[in-house]
């Protein structure tokens, strides 16, 4: 049976779409080449993460290096973990549909809604949650990789531009890892958007521009984001002298 999709529903789902796609192509593939201060906190990251390599080359010991990194694959691991767990209630929520839909439509504050249209928004939570799980596992590898790069780098002490050179490679590695791991977590944002559908169209498009305010706000006036620059500036200051 076709769905019945209202236009506010078709306005909601694009505005959705819009924001998610939009806000990732700006914050990790645009922001940072237009200029560092549009960067955000990605942008500083990716700073502290060569700095950290180029520390990490000049130490003979980096078992704490490794560490780090370890203790971040385990964290990358609960949410990977967590995401299946999440794919499975799905499933069972698909297998009584109709328990759900029925018992959804009790409820006076939600849109009332066909089956079938109930049946799509629990498809966009998959799809949301499969995007996230093969951020995360793909995360995991890179972080893998990353590991497999420190261990290899040659041992100290470097000449100069073969330290920048093995600094450089194994941040950028670490950058992309931790970006993968960004796109893991901000799904799980969207979800949460995404989750407002079941009540209407009008709280979908509320919940989705809130979340983008907030990820917008973490990225460029929280606290953290002036602590951390602060830190990349005085860093680059020391590295100009």
């Amino acid at each position: 049976m076709p769905v019945d999709i209202s236009i506010p529903d078709l306005t909601a789902l694009c505005l959705f779409l819009v924001a998610w796609c939009g806000y990732t192509l700006i914050m990790d593939h645009l922001a940072s080449r237009l200029s560092d201060r549009f960067g955000g906190v990605n942008h500083h990251l990716k700073l502290l993460r060569g700095e950290w390599m180029r520390r990490m080359l000049e130490r003979e010991n980096r078992i704490m290096d490794t560490a780090l990194v370890g203790h971040t694959i385990h964290s990358v691991t609960f949410f990977a973990s967590t995401s299946m767990l999440i794919l499975a209630g799905l499933v069972g929520l698909l297998g009584s549909v109709e328990a759900a839909h029925g018992m959804l439509s009790q409820f006076s504050f939600a849109s009332p809604v066909t089956r079938e249209f109930f049946e799509l928004k629990i498809l966009l939570l998959f799809g949301i949650f499969i995007f996230g799980f093969l951020k995360f596992t793909w995360a995991i590898r890179q972080y893998n990789y990353c590991c497999a790069m420190m261990g290899s780098a040659p041992i100290a002490p470097l000449a100069p531009d073969d330290l920048d050179a093995y600094a450089k490679e194994i941040g950028h590695v670490l950058t992309l890892a931790g970006a993968s791991f960004n796109g893991g977590l901000r799904a799980y944002y969207f979800a949460l958007a995404a989750l407002t559908w079941f009540v209407g169209p009008y709280p979908f498009m509320f919940a989705t521009l809130w979340v983008i305010l907030v990820l917008l706000r973490r990225q460029f006036v929280s606290r953290t984001y002036h602590a951390m620059r602060r830190h990349a500036e005085k860093l680059e200051d020391r590295g100009g002298r």
